[in-house]
């Protein structure tokens, strides 16, 4: 009885436990695209840095070479008579303004006065956590710049001011007829090359930082300038355009993972997470929106490598400037690469089919030279395993995790939003949990566990309680048998206290003693296993009457009380009365 309860138990108990919620769901068993189960898992790690620059700049101003624009207007008359430009004034300036910009060093040259500005520049790129305290991975070229790319910087940046009044300056110059959009536009592009060819750049002081989103729900996200420190910096792009940088007093952040090379091959889908130019460089979205990454993806087209052997991973998965440093996962979430470039097309975007990333093991080789170790922290294993019961519509199970993550690192971006809509879901009535049911399951496993205990122990009673003696039956003793005896194996016979008779190897019957053990052989009464007499008995004395129940096998006998002679009396009354009716019947006849 005990074993089948045991085992009934184990089958409730392995029941609640494969309830659904309980054991954790796979990525692969969720209804949920790979895209967006990626970004929900990738996204708190991937960072909008930024790198900034102040410096003393100045720039001569500009004085135009008369001669030099003389003979381009001269071919510019030529081109008119030889029918390849129209001969309305205004598309001879037009023709004019963008032959200087192909060499505007041949038509100005540096004059007095120096113009000097406080200038400031920067630029914005993507990293992404790599160890809970801090290491980040970025490119190379998101961290600093060459002299000359500085340059070209702060031109198109710190002098815009100036760039616009030498380009007004121009035009003007050429009179009102040639003051169209695509004129002014041009002669705009001619100072910026020209002023980045002759900047003067002093004092330069520069800074790194990343842009860390603060928790908000999703709602009032704000922006915090976190410090730094350059680590490592490989070459810049088409070089090992790596850097690795790291952020102070920090834990518990969120990271990805490391994977390899051999993970993904011709063919596979690659997807990029970074922050695109197009949004942060614009003043349509608000902060929050900028404070996303972008998530996009693309086939691996093929493998490229340098002439220095520098080795290059080439996809369709569109990027812009902003990227550069992002990460590239595989479909199962490991980065296998970093985005370092592309060929920019004029609207900013990179051209179909070719932006380049670096494949992990450099990522790999530049973490190795600082004794660097990438590994996942509490904050990500708890925050993945409560997306996945998110995406399982498990939500009570779902958000006790979605806090834990809070509590570790309060300043995660997302799971103030994944609390609000878990228990939105539950109030929705969404949830599929196994908190939900388990209750009810749980209730019913502990009624079915009392039934089998109550039927265990009045099995267990039933099994000590003396069985009550059926009638005794008479069964004929053979021709020649002794009076007072039976041979074994006659019917079932009992004795005056209810047990049933046995016999031993000569065939006399075994008495008990008074805790029901064999003892010696001994008489058996004939009323037990005679037939009772069709006549009445004598009636038990009227102080008497009621029966008394048997004690059970082994139990302590009761000592007589008031009428236990009378009883005995009585009982002997009645034997010597069926000894003297029985010697007067007949032979029993078959």
């Amino acid at each position: 009885m005990w074993a089948r309860f045991t085992a009934v138990a184990g089958l409730v108990l392995a029941g609640v436990l494969a309830l659904p919620g309980v054991a954790m769901a796979k990525p692969k068993d969720l209804d949920v695209p790979v895209g967006t189960w990626l970004a929900a898992r990738t996204h708190p790690a991937v960072q909008l840095t930024s790198v900034s620059y102040t410096a003393d700049v100045a720039v001569p101003t500009p004085v135009a070479n008369l001669e030099a624009i003389k003979r381009l207007t001269q071919q510019g008359v030529a081109a008119v008579q030889s029918g390849k430009i129209s001969s309305d004034e205004n598309s001879i300036y037009r023709w004019v303004v963008q032959q200087m910009a192909k060499d505007p060093g041949r038509y100005f040259s540096p004059g007095a006065p120096e113009r000097v500005v406080e200038a400031t520049a920067g630029g914005l790129c993507t990293g992404w956590w790599v160890t809970p305290d801090g290491y980040m991975v970025t490119a190379a070229h998101c961290v600093g710049q060459e002299d000359s790319e500085l340059a070209e910087t702060f031109a198109t940046q710190a002098l815009t001011k100036i760039n616009e009044k030498d380009a007004a300056d121009l035009v003007a110059d050429l009179g009102e007829i040639a003051s169209d959009e695509e004129i002014v536009r041009t002669a705009a592009k001619i100072f910026q090359v020209w002023n980045a060819d002759n900047i003067k750049i002093r004092n330069v002081k520069s800074s790194l930082s990343l842009l860390q989103s603060l928790p908000g729900g999703g709602v009032d996200k704000t922006a915090k300038a976190v410090p730094i420190e350059l680590v490592a910096k490989g070459t810049v792009y088409p070089g090992k355009d790596v850097a690795i940088l790291k952020a102070n007093g920090q834990n518990n952040l969120p990271t990805v993972p490391l994977g390899q090379d051999a993970d993904v091959r011709v063919g596979d889908t690659l997807y990029i997470s970074g922050f695109p130019g197009t949004v942060t460089q614009t003043s349509i979205f608000n902060l929050e929106s900028k404070l996303d990454p972008a998530f996009t993806e693309g086939p691996y087209n093929a493998g490229r490598q340098t002439p220095e052997g520098v080795p290059y991973i080439q996809t369709q998965a569109p990027s812009y400037p902003g990227n550069s440093g992002g990460p590239v996962f595989s479909k199962d979430g490991n980065v296998v690469g970093i985005l370092v470039g592309g060929l920019i097309q004029q609207d900013g975007g990179s051209t179909e089919g070719e932006s380049f990333v670096l494949p992990v093991s450099i990522v790999r080789e530049k973490l190795n030279e600082k004794n660097i170790k990438s590994a996942e922290s509490v904050t990500t294993k708890t925050y993945n395993e409560a997306l996945d019961l998110f995406f399982a519509d498990h939500y009570s199970d779902a958000l006790p995790k979605f806090r834990e993550v809070q509590a570790l690192q309060p300043n995660h971006p997302y799971v103030a939003k994944y609390i609000t809509d878990s228990q939105q879901a539950i109030t929705a009535g969404k949830d599929e949990s196994s908190s939900s049911v388990l209750p009810w399951v749980l209730w019913g496993a502990g009624g079915l566990v009392a039934l089998f205990v109550i039927g265990g122990l009045g099995m267990a009673l039933r099994g000590r309680r003396r069985p009550k003696p059926p009638t005794p039956s008479f069964t004929p003793a053979p021709y020649g048998a002794q009076p007072g005896h039976l041979p074994p194996g006659r019917g079932h016979q009992y004795d005056q206290h209810g047990r049933p008779v046995q016999y031993d190897q000569h065939g006399r019957p075994v008495q008990y003693d008074q805790h029901g053990r064999h003892g010696q052989p001994y008489e058996v009464p004939q009323q037990h296993y005679r037939q009772r007499p069709p006549y009445p008995l004598p009636a038990a004395p009227e102080d008497d009457r009621t029966a008394r129940p048997q004690p059970p096998y082994g139990a302590p006998q009761q000592k007589p009380g008031p009428g236990a002679n009378t009883r005995i009396a009585g009982l002997e009354a009645e034997l010597e009365q069926l000894r003297r009716n029985m010697g007067q019947r007949p032979p029993d006849q078959r």
